[in-house]
């Protein structure tokens, strides 16, 4: 099997993103001792999320001092004539994360700007407590620890497993997650919701996961996601089709399951605002 080649800026995502790991696999070990401020309803920050950002900065920067960077913690620095930018979630799993749930990711994608629009170019997905390194770059591919990704083949609804996000206090409009959710359920298989949507994603490229749908996502919950299952043959939009990552409504599946898992969304959307 060819080991991936990818660019000297993914190596650098690469590398940041294991020395992160090292101190967050530290903390989790000694979750029980963490001090935890709550930011809202479901939605905590803890010393481990701000230390594993400082370390990624601090790497990020170091191979690429011109990059900007959005971050899940700090928000957007850098150039604000941009080029390139990076978007960071240092944990993605949080809550997994501060109830010794060992499924949680750090998550970096870059952006490139192009004019008005922008384009996510690669993208790092690392599960430290599965020892799991997903990576994608446009036009290389998507891998999992240097093997090749390809989504699911799956082409019926009731043989499909899918994954979703359950909104909690502060998401808004939880009605259309439950109306979806009931247009689904009689349709497939099974539906999962294992708490971090990079995961999720990463999952999806690599055939775990048949699709995904979540609506109000934020740019760093999802960079890196959508390019590695795009890159992995599978499709990425809004419920609309639409683009996904401005959007933050993500509908991500294999090609032939990807019209029919869009068009239940919607349909729950629908009959959430009827």
């Amino acid at each position: 099997m060819a080991v991936p080649r990818f660019s000297p800026v993914v190596n650098t995502m690469i590398s940041a993103a294991q020395k992160a790991a090292k101190r967050l696999l530290r903390d989790f070990g000694e979750v029980e001792n963490l001090q935890v401020s709550v930011k809202g309803p479901s939605d905590f920050v803890s010393q481990a999320d701000l230390r594993a950002e400082e370390t990624l900065r601090t790497e990020l920067a170091k191979g690429r001092p011109d990059h900007a960077f959005l971050m899940e913690e700090g928000g957007s620095s850098g150039p604000d004539e941009w080029k390139f930018r990076f978007v960071v979630d240092p944990l993605d799993g949080t809550t997994n994360f501060l109830h010794g749930i060992p499924h949680w990711a750090i998550s970096i994608g870059l952006e490139r700007r192009l004019g008005k629009t922008s384009e996510v170019v690669a993208g790092v997905i690392y599960s430290p407590a599965q020892d799991e390194l997903f990576v994608a770059e446009r036009g290389v591919g998507a891998f999992l620890n240097e093997r090749r990704l390809r989504v699911s083949g799956r082409r019926e609804m009731r043989e499909a497993l899918f994954a979703t996000g359950i909104p909690f206090g502060a998401v808004p409009n939880k009605r259309e997650f439950t109306a979806t959710l009931g247009t689904l359920m009689p349709q497939v298989a099974g539906i999962r919701r294992a708490g971090s949507a990079a995961l999720d994603l990463a999952w999806v490229a690599a055939g775990r996961y048949d699709g995904y749908w979540e609506l109000h996502l934020n740019p760093w919950d999802i960079a890196a996601g959508i390019l590695m299952v795009r890159e992995a043959g599978g499709f990425v939009t809004d419920p609309d089709g639409g683009d996904a990552f401005s959007s933050g409504d993500v509908v991500a599946a294999n090609p032939a399951l990807h019209p029919k898992l869009r068009e239940a969304v919607l349909a729950g959307i629908a009959a959430a605002r009827s």
